[in-house]
């Protein structure tokens, strides 16, 4: 084997060697980044778990407080009427509000459009083509 032979054949197995390494490498640097990312997800599944429980508590402790104020009021229209009446007062005022609200989400909803994330979905889209231009070239 000549000299020129030998350096190619040498060039060769270290480009071989340097490709096999490589490939360890980002194999090695993509399971930690899965590690890690893992780890910090389950960190944050714990925060948002207790996050959310809190925020349970506090709207059943609202909704408590909302009935309770309800309740005032009604006592408080009992003193020019009688009970049962200012008990049917209270409950249309209720009704009417809700109503409204209904109506106001409902108006929210239809302005909202269809629930895709249509930005998203188009910027996926020129994503996927302009990688096909480039595998095509």
């Amino acid at each position: 084997m000549s000299s020129a032979e030998r350096h190619a054949h040498d060039s060769d197995d270290s480009v071989g060697a340097l490709v096999t390494r490589a490939s360890q490498q980002l194999s090695e640097l993509v399971r930690e980044e899965m590690q890690l990312a893992r780890a910090e997800m389950t960190a944050k599944g714990k925060r948002f778990g207790v996050g959310g429980g809190l925020f349970g508590g506090a709207g059943l402790t609202g909704f408590l407080a909302a009935q309770a104020l309800t309740g005032a009021g009604i006592a408080a229209v009992a003193l020019l009427l009688p009970l049962w009446a200012s008990a049917l007062i209270v409950a249309a005022v209720l009704a009417a509000a809700a109503a409204v609200m209904a109506m106001v989400g409902k108006k929210q909803i239809a302005n909202a459009g269809p629930p895709v994330p249509g930005q998203t979905v188009d910027s996926v889209k020129a994503d996927v083509a302009e990688i096909k231009e480039k595998t095509q070239r």
